[in-house]
């Protein structure tokens, strides 16, 4: 895993390489070799995004899912600039990964890409779990759909038509 900072935008958004495979198809004249990178990036306020990228050379392989993932950029809403608001289950694929809220002082528990994707998100304290296949692109994929699914209180008491107050007890 490689550690970048990169200015897209005036924005600071730093860049992690999850995974670089090489992907070799056999035609009728031999082997073609191509690889096939996957990048997050991320701003540890709350933006992340994942991106994939082929090329025939890993630099621009990784130079290509490094545009992909600034196009996939999420906003998660973090609670108390640490956290994630309640537990929220991410599919891809036969992954299943899930991602629990903790009390301050726990740390990043998780494993593989989904440790990425959840600090260059800025979330400092989670427990996760990764159940199912261990791919580590359908890893990450699950962790994204699982932060697109988080809501703050405010979130939900505005579509319920109700005040924080009650949807909290």
């Amino acid at each position: 895993m490689q550690r970048k900072m990169s200015n897209r935008n005036e924005k600071q958004f730093e860049e992690l390489v999850i995974d670089v495979k090489s992907v070799v198809k056999v035609n009728k004249g031999g082997r073609q070799r191509r690889y096939s990178a996957i990048v997050v990036v991320g701003d540890r306020k709350g933006k992340v995004g994942l991106g994939i990228g082929k090329a025939n050379e890993v630099p621009d392989a990784i130079k290509k899912a490094i545009q992909d993932a600034n196009k996939n950029i999420i906003t998660i809403p973090l609670i108390d600039g640490r956290t994630v608001a309640h537990e929220a289950i991410g599919y891809a694929g036969a992954a299943r990964v899930i991602i629990k809220p903790a009390a301050a002082g726990t740390g990043v528990i998780a494993g593989g890409s989904v440790r990425a994707i959840l600090e260059l998100a800025g979330i400092r304290d989670v427990v996760s779990k990764s159940l199912g296949a261990r791919t580590k692109l359908n890893m990450a994929r699950a962790a994204m759909t699982a932060l697109k699914s988080i809501r703050t209180p405010e979130q939900v008491a505005a579509l319920r038509g109700k005040t924080v107050e009650e949807i909290l007890g």
